[in-house]
């Protein structure tokens, strides 16, 4: 198989393509070449590119040394291998028309997301399947950009990729049977565990995980808990490895502001879905959490 990946980093709107050929972001180009898929991997620039190359390889180094710690020459083997099967290019359409998947991982807008895809379709071959790795937006709407409705679906990848056994697939009410098989095919072949879901906000993970958080900052906003007490009462009480202001930090406070704000937006009554004050205040000061050193905690 060949497979695509159209992925770029956060600073980036161009895709990532991989060859099975796939196209990956965010270490999933790493995982689909280890597991025997030939990536093409694109982005807007060289040096994003470059970049991204040298990541993926640091990655593989520090994998083969766990795995391979008895033969360090088996090692090598196995980081040249993967490294081969990985390509790169700036020009998404120039490398999709030979690909049999198309995995999108650029930044959450509809309009560049729709335009990207509205694109590819022009190049991409008939047999071509794309998918999108978005954690807010609605699968259906991407898809309706291209004429390949049947041929479109969510697969959603979950950070650090390497590590994470989860991929949602997401399939929509367009998508056929056929599609959806071949990608829970295709995230097995990862070494993944695939479980299936209906295009609906969040789809299941952050549809129950967002909610969650959010409760959490009501809560402290209340003043009926700090937020040392109520990360301590969660990760004691309930098990959780980390506590929820201990999540949203690490996950991002404007990431998680930008799916609640979608949300909001497509359902405005919605209890679970109102925006936080705190929230909306810390990210207003460009306090993101871990990133930027603060967020509901102080990071040195």
């Amino acid at each position: 198989t060949q497979g695509a990946h159209l992925g770029s980093d956060a600073r980036s709107q161009e895709p990532v393509c991989t060859r099975r050929r796939e196209v990956h972001q965010s270490h999933g180009e790493k995982v689909a070449a280890a597991t025997g898929h030939t990536v093409v991997l694109v982005d807007q620039t060289e040096d994003i590119l470059a970049k991204s190359r040298k990541g993926i390889e640091e990655s593989l180094r520090r994998v083969a040394k766990k795995k391979f710690a008895e033969n360090p020459k088996a090692g090598d083997e196995f980081v040249d291998k993967t490294l081969s099967s990985i390509s790169t290019s700036t020009d998404a359409a120039s490398v999709v028309h030979s690909t049999d998947l198309v995995v999108e991982a650029i930044v959450e807008n509809l309009k560049v997301k729709t335009e990207l895809f509205t694109r590819l379709d022009k190049f991409a071959a008939e047999h071509t399947i794309f998918a999108s790795n978005t954690s807010s937006l609605q699968i259906t709407s991407i898809a309706n950009a291209t004429t390949r409705q049947d041929r479109f679906a969510g697969l959603h990848f979950f950070n650090p990729v390497p590590l994470m056994k989860l991929v949602e697939v997401i399939k929509t009410p367009m998508t056929s049977q056929k599609t959806f098989e071949s990608l829970i095919d295709f995230s097995r072949s990862l070494g993944k565990h695939p479980v299936s879901c209906k295009d609906t906000p969040g789809f299941i993970v952050n549809r129950l995980l967002v909610p969650y958080l959010l409760e959490a900052v009501r809560l402290y906003e209340r003043g009926d808990a700090s937020k040392e007490d109520i990360d301590t009462a969660m990760k004691l009480g309930a098990g959780y490895p980390m506590g929820p202001f201990e999540l949203l930090d690490y996950v991002g406070l404007d990431t998680t502001k930008f799916i609640l704000d979608g949300w909001h937006e497509m359902d405005a009554k919605n209890p679970l879905f109102q925006p936080s004050s705190s929230l909306d205040k810390l990210v207003a000061e460009n306090k993101f959490g871990k990133k930027t050193g603060e967020g509901y905690y102080k990071y040195k």
